[in-house]
């Protein structure tokens, strides 16, 4: 009996110990217990509990990029535009009366100084009117002379010196009529140029208003273009310019008018050059590009692949500032050379991202190194096998 006794005294021991094991809510086995709890980044029950947390991960490096600081000099702003060369002056000179052509004594090519005669109308009524009305003159003219003479005696009374008077004046309006009758069968130059067309030929009927030649005025030239708002600022009166045709040849000129009335279908404003032509060289109506040097501005050359866009799509530079953070400047494009861009608006101080622009963005920390003598030289256009 004793010994039953000690049997169920040990099961309920063990009964109990079993339900307080459950109590716990741990049903995994020690080893389990700590690989879970290695699992989860904690340190497993009754091991390094007094161990601090482990520090933060380091920060990663910065981003290198090569920078330089180019010199700044003064650059003579260039606006470029396409136009074309057109006659300082152009004239269609046409008849004012009806005819046929008596006289047509130019051609196509000729020079012609202004007055000459370009054409005449047979007009024999009209010559013979005209003579008729000269010898009048000369009548009524030796008339007024006696008159005068005789009055000066006393022996003409004054109102017949006042008839011979009035009687020379009428003869020569009626010469005057008669000479502007016979001038409207008459055409004239009216300015210093060339002949450039002359659709008639001698003996021809006109009609009055009838087209019978094109007169052009070529020293100077014009070279006609439009520039845009933006650079309609740089420019003045006189400014120098240098035109080139599509034919290769290079002229200079001068600006001779700038616009204000801004076209409503471009909103460009249109710019004369004045070129001094006096052997006729430059024809009118070629293609022409026109390079107008503006007012000079302080500015760098750079080459083309450090522009870049900004966050707002603006054309400009990504540049370090004295923190090492990148910072962005719009630029202003003052002229395009062969050998790089020349660009305005950039601070003087600034340290320019010529590599790894573009792998970084406004407001990053960088490291910045300065590019070798290689891109420095190819900045101001100085590269050379010598210097590389």
């Amino acid at each position: 009996m004793p010994r039953i006794r000690f049997h169920k005294l040990a099961a309920i021991v063990v009964l109990i110990g079993f339900a307080a094991w459950m109590a716990t809510g741990e049903f995994s086995s020690v080893g389990s217990a700590a690989v879970d709890h290695q699992k989860a980044g904690e340190p497993a029950k009754g091991q390094d509990a007094g161990k601090p947390k482990a520090e933060a991960e380091p920060k990663a490096p910065l981003r290198t990029v090569a920078v330089v600081t180019p010199p700044r000099k003064t650059y003579a702003r260039a606006i470029r535009v396409s136009g074309l060369t057109e006659a300082d002056k152009r004239a269609v000179l046409a008849t004012r009366v009806a005819g046929v052509i008596d006289k047509l004594p130019v051609k196509q090519g000729d020079h012609v100084k202004t007055g000459d005669l370009v054409l005449m109308l047979a007009a024999e009524e009209k010559i013979s009117m005209v003579d008729n009305a000269k010898q009048l003159v000369v009548q009524r003219k030796a008339e007024l002379d006696a008159a005068e003479r005789l009055a000066k005696t006393g022996n003409l009374p004054k109102l017949q010196l006042d008839t011979a008077r009035s009687n020379l004046t009428q003869a020569q309006s009626q010469l005057d009529t008669a000479q502007a009758e016979l001038d409207r069968n008459e055409v004239k130059a009216p300015f210093d140029g060339v002949i450039d067309r002359v659709p008639v030929e001698l003996g021809s009927s006109v009609m009055q208003g009838g087209e019978v030649a094109t007169i052009l005025k070529l020293d100077p030239v014009i070279a006609r273009g439009e520039i845009s708002e933006r650079d309609l600022g740089y420019l003045k009166l006189g400014d120098k310019a240098n035109v080139r045709l599509v034919s290769g040849q290079t002229v200079e000129g001068t600006v001779r008018y700038i616009s204000r009335d801004a076209s409503s279908a471009t909103r460009t404003f249109r710019v004369e050059v004045a070129i001094p032509n006096a052997d006729g060289s430059v024809p009118a109506g070629m293609t022409a590009e026109i390079q107008l040097s503006a007012l000079p501005t302080d500015a760098v050359l750079l080459p083309r692949s450090v522009v870049t866009l900004g966050d707002k799509g603006d054309l400009g530079i990504r540049a370090v500032g004295k923190d090492n953070k990148v910072a962005f400047f719009p630029i202003d494009l003052v002229d395009d050379t062969p050998t790089g861009l020349v660009l305005g608006g950039i601070p003087a101080d600034a340290r320019i991202i010529v590599a790894g622009q573009e792998l970084v963005k406004e407001g990053d920390e960088v490291k910045p190194v300065e590019a070798d003598q290689a891109t420095i030289n190819k900045l101001i256009g100085e590269a050379t096998a010598g210097t590389q």
